[in-house]
């Protein structure tokens, strides 16, 4: 009565330690007493399979110690050290244990494959229970006088132990029936590999007894180590569990890590994203600042300058300082500038500045209909350079004729200034970015992440390539 109220919880860690205590107090007579059998090959290997078992279950011990998940393997511990001793009991003089070996190693076997599908009932636990103590007590009361209570019992328990694994095989077949998965079938493949064939050798074990006594004394020895290989395998099975979950314990780890690692450089790429937007904040309102203070104060006085004075050149170049001004602040506050605009703002420039030199000057706009913006700024950078082309088709290159082309490729804004002019002098060491302010252009087209081109020529004239980005 007292093992049947005893906490469920406890009794299966305690379960080896007492099976370790009844091995070590059974085993130097049960040894002593087969010491004078005769030995054979089946009785070699089964030597061989108890130490295998024996070293197995320590291992089995310690993981199951160590691992809370697998604590049903100390059923699995239970089940080898019942068998180990059930070996060594089976001396004619240690007869009277095995039936209790036998009815532990079946609780054991029972309550592990149950377990490990996670399959419990508390009637199945109380009726194994009351088998450890049912079995032997019967035995006692009968005194051996009944020869035929301990085969009955041995058919009953291996009938058991036999119904344990089929209906394990069951459960794991319903669950890859609920869940198809590709690891739960491998499993049902090697449990089935596992159990089958064991469940056979007990049942063929068991109808050999009434049909043939010598053959079943021929084939029981071999019969009867598929349980304990069953066992070993089992017992591996464990340790690769274990294993296995420390691989992906590690695989978790790795991914968790690398998640992390992408969490910090995703905040980082935002922290230094609210960092350009706040500087881009300050920036823009240094340049509203500026901007206004240009065009209330510079201005101003620009525009006195050009209606007061009393020279034409002072006023002429305080209206091109004006203007320049206004460009100024046009690209520190100004809004992007649709590109068909700009091109008619540049070809009115154009075209005017030529045509008071008398240089003739033709114009080709993109064939087609463009609907790009410029920025403020590479519009202001853009109009510079054409301004700068322009000076340096009036004053230096004594053309009769300019072209100015503009067209839209690949992304790109591409303005060609060509001119029938005398072409850059040779003094400049061949050097095209020396003089008339190529250096300026090349370095706001650098701005602008484009590019300026110039090739020039005694006799044929200059050409100039802007290509820009859009």
């Amino acid at each position: 009565m007292i093992a049947l109220t005893a906490p469920r919880a406890c009794w299966p860690r305690r379960l080896p330690a007492a099976l370790f205590v009844c091995a070590a107090l059974c085993w130097p007579a049960l040894a002593h007493a087969q010491a004078f059998a005769t030995p054979d090959w089946a009785a070699i290997l089964r030597g061989w399979v108890a130490a295998m078992l024996a070293l197995m279950a320590t291992v089995v011990g310690l993981v199951a110690g160590l691992h809370h998940r697998e604590r049903a393997a100390n059923f699995l511990v239970g089940m080898m050290l019942s068998w180990v001793v059930l070996r060594a009991a089976g001396a004619p003089a240690a007869a009277g244990l095995r039936p209790l070996l036998m009815t532990l190693l079946v609780l054991c076997g029972v309550q592990y494959l149950l377990r490990q599908m996670a399959w419990k009932r508390s009637w199945i636990d109380h009726a194994l229970l009351i088998q450890c103590l049912v079995v032997p007590a019967s035995l006692l009361l009968t005194g051996g006088r009944l020869d035929v209570l301990p085969a009955v019992w041995n058919v009953v328990l291996t009938l058991e132990l036999v119904a344990a694994m089929g209906w394990a095989l069951w459960l794991r077949r319903l669950r890859l029936k609920a869940d198809p998965d590709d690891g739960l079938q491998r499993e049902l493949r090697l449990m089935a590999l596992l159990l089958l064939p064991t469940m056979l050798a007990l049942l063929g074990e068991l109808a050999l007894a009434p049909l043939s006594e010598s053959l079943w004394l021929t084939a029981s020895p071999w019969l009867s180590l598929a349980l304990p290989l069953l066992m070993l395998a089992l017992g591996l099975q464990v340790v690769n569990n274990v294993a296995q979950a420390r691989v992906d314990a590690e695989k978790r780890a790795t991914a968790i890590e690398q998640r992390m690692n992408e969490r910090i450089a995703e905040v980082e790429r935002s922290h230094s994203q609210l960092a350009e937007q706040k500087l881009e904040q300050v920036t823009e309102r240094e340049r509203k600042r500026i901007a206004a203070d240009l065009h209330d104060d510079l201005g101003a006085k620009l525009l006195t300058i050009v209606h007061t004075s009393e020279s034409d050149r002072i006023s002429t170049l305080a209206r091109e300082a004006l203007e320049e001004m206004r460009l100024s602040v046009r690209g520190l506050t100004g809004k992007p500038v649709h590109l068909i605009d700009a091109l008619g703002d540049w070809r009115a420039e154009v075209v005017s500045r030529l045509g008071q030199a008398n240089i003739l000057a033709e114009w080709k706009s993109p064939a087609e209909d463009i609907e790009h913006t410029f920025q403020a700024r590479s519009y202001v950078q853009t109009t510079r350079i054409l301004r700068e082309s322009v000076s340096n088709i009036i004053k230096h290159s004594g053309a009769t004729n300019a072209t100015i082309s503009s067209a839209v490729q690949d992304g790109d804004f591409i303005l060609t200034i060509q001119d029938n002019g005398q072409g850059i002098p040779t003094e400049l060491d061949g050097r095209l970015d020396r003089g008339h302010g190529m250096a300026s252009m090349k370095s706001r087209a650098k701005q602008m992440h484009g590019q300026c081109l110039v090739e020039s020529g005694p006799g044929w004239g200059t050409v100039i390539r802007l290509t820009i980005p859009l």
